[in-house]
């Protein structure tokens, strides 16, 4: 069998790469009746994530464990699932303050990939395997692949595996080869796709989905956000601004006058500010406070509540 039969075999067996006749009629569908079988397939993609919540969570709590330990966390994919994976990671810093360097996304075929295909770049076992030549026990890494069998996502999971890094797949099918191995597999199977084998759709959703979830709730175990608030949103612009004086307002009552002294006061920073008026401290002192707290503004208030009824 030549390799391209072995791999139209291997895709036969892929139920993203299914024809489902169910949709064969969508060419001659009204407007209407597509879009309600798009939105329809949406909700499938949303069940499909609901039903992997216990492995999302292990791989949540591993990926957190490596972050505490002053590790990072890295996406890998090709294609869609590539820039799944850079649009999640990009989102990060501005969200929750973080450094653009504790999450990160790689594609096959670098920037490029972004705009255009890049011929063969998810077949580069090689170049995936280089992806993760910098990561160590301290890191994690979540290999995204809508069929579970991109070469460069394999190479990439191998890589890290080897070097102790916390490893999770993301694949839409069952008994992936990217999940052989890993510390966490999570497997949403969306099933075929309205335009066959066209994984931005359900797969594209569903992995997007995923990764919301592992990025937001490793932010707010990271103390980035007090109950669901963003207080380490970065006030890059007028928009922003005025959501950090509102989120002053919401967290302590504040006046919009208050608030807006308490964010001056605090250079600019929503936690700092939050705590500046919660406490009456001093910046100095109240950025002192969470600093002791490990930046989590929950902790280093009731520390400072304790201090002050122990007076």
């Amino acid at each position: 069998m030549s390799d391209r039969e072995q791999l139209r075999s291997t895709l036969d067996t892929l139920s993203t790469e299914r024809v489902d006749p169910a949709f064969a009629e969508l060419d001659t569908l009204s407007t209407i009746d597509q879009v309600a079988l798009m939105t329809d397939q949406g909700i499938v993609a949303a069940q499909a994530v609901a039903a992997e919540s216990e492995s999302i969570a292990r791989a949540i709590d591993g990926i957190v464990a490596r972050l505490h330990r002053g590790g990072r966390l890295v996406y890998v994919g090709a294609g869609t699932a590539g820039r799944m994976g850079v649009l999640d990671a990009s989102e990060i810093p501005p969200t929750f303050g973080t450094d653009p360097s504790l999450v990160v996304g790689v594609i096959a075929g670098d920037e490029q990939a972004l705009r255009n295909a890049v011929e063969n770049a998810e077949d580069d076992v090689e170049a995936g395997a280089a992806a993760a030549a910098e990561l160590g026990p301290d890191d994690a890494i979540v290999g995204i692949s809508a069929s579970g069998r991109t070469p460069y996502v394999s190479g990439a999971l191998r890589a890290a595996r080897e070097r102790g890094a916390f490893t999770v797949s993301l694949a839409c099918n069952r008994g992936s080869e990217i999940s052989e191995g890993v510390d966490v597999a999570i497997e949403v199977v969306v099933g075929p796709e309205v335009v066959a084998g066209s994984t931005r759709l359900k797969a594209g959703t569903a992995q997007k989905l995923v990764l919301n979830a592992i990025s937001t709730v490793a932010m707010v175990q990271s103390g980035k956000v007090y109950g669901n608030l963003m207080v380490d949103v970065q006030s890059t612009n007028e928009k922003l601004r005025a959501r950090a004086e509102r989120t002053v307002m919401h967290a302590t009552g504040a006046t919009p006058e208050a608030a807006a002294a308490a964010l001056s006061a605090a250079g600019g920073s929503v936690k700092l500010a939050i705590a500046l008026v919660e406490t009456g401290a001093d910046a100095a002192t109240a950025r002192a406070a969470l600093e002791r707290a490990g930046g989590n503004l929950r902790q280093a208030l009731a520390a400072a509540r304790q201090d002050g009824a122990a007076e």
